[in-house]
């Protein structure tokens, strides 16, 4: 009679081993799935995202090393997936109207804005905050060229406050929300106009998606 090698000696069926890529996956979304629950700064249990992941809490150091390389590891994964989703389409856009269009994709996907924060607040020097920087040097140095940025601008640092200002509010909508007692969508509403009027100071330009009667 042939084995049934997926049973075990008590009659139950094996549990199919998983691959390492697999087992990365796991833990990946059950670090994610608990910064979600408990919030980004509520710390990192690495034994319960081993059980929500149902893996053996040593295989977390065994493929990552660390609680930071983990975190590090969601933020680069999420980050890529976006990027092939959706980034691309933002680089040949001028300034005003790129700025425009990561606002909306940061406020549908904040999850890496929370990520980034909670490792730069645990002193990670890995974390990148400006993803694929060379390639958005190449599209600032463009928007100086084409005029969507003034030639005397300071092109880097128009570019890193803006980014640095939709981080903030991403990370603390919620409790402007509550604190300002304005509906969250609402806010959202009203501080992406405002975000528009502050890209146009820095370009010289009318607010891109402002309200006709602006």
């Amino acid at each position: 009679m042939d084995e049934k090698p997926d049973a075990n000696d008590t009659g139950r069926p094996r549990r199919r081993r998983r691959s390492r890529q697999e087992t990365e996956a796991d833990l990946l979304n059950a670090a994610r799935r608990l910064l979600q629950r408990d919030g980004v700064l509520a710390g990192v249990n690495l034994r319960e995202i081993a059980t929500e992941a149902g893996v053996n809490h040593g295989q977390i150091y065994q493929y990552f090393g660390s609680r930071q390389a983990l975190l590090r590891a969601s933020v680069a994964d999420l980050v890529d997936r976006q990027a092939a989703d959706k980034e691309p389409q933002f680089w040949d856009l001028p300034f005003a109207e790129r700025r425009a269009a990561m606002f909306r994709h940061r406020l549908a996907e904040p999850e890496v804005v929370r990520l980034e924060a909670l490792l730069a607040l645990d002193g990670d020097e890995g974390v990148n905050a400006l993803p694929r920087f060379a390639r958005t040097r190449r599209s600032l140095e463009r928007d100086q060229r084409e005029g969507a940025l003034p030639p005397d601008a300071d092109a880097v640092a128009a570019h890193v406050m803006a980014a640095s200002a939709l981080v903030g509010y991403v990370i603390f909508r919620e409790a402007y929300a509550r604190d300002t007692g304005i509906p969250l969508d609402e806010l959202d509403e009203r501080a992406e106009h405002a975000y528009a009027r502050m890209i146009a100071g820095l370009t010289g330009g009318t607010p891109t998606g402002a309200p006709d009667d602006e």
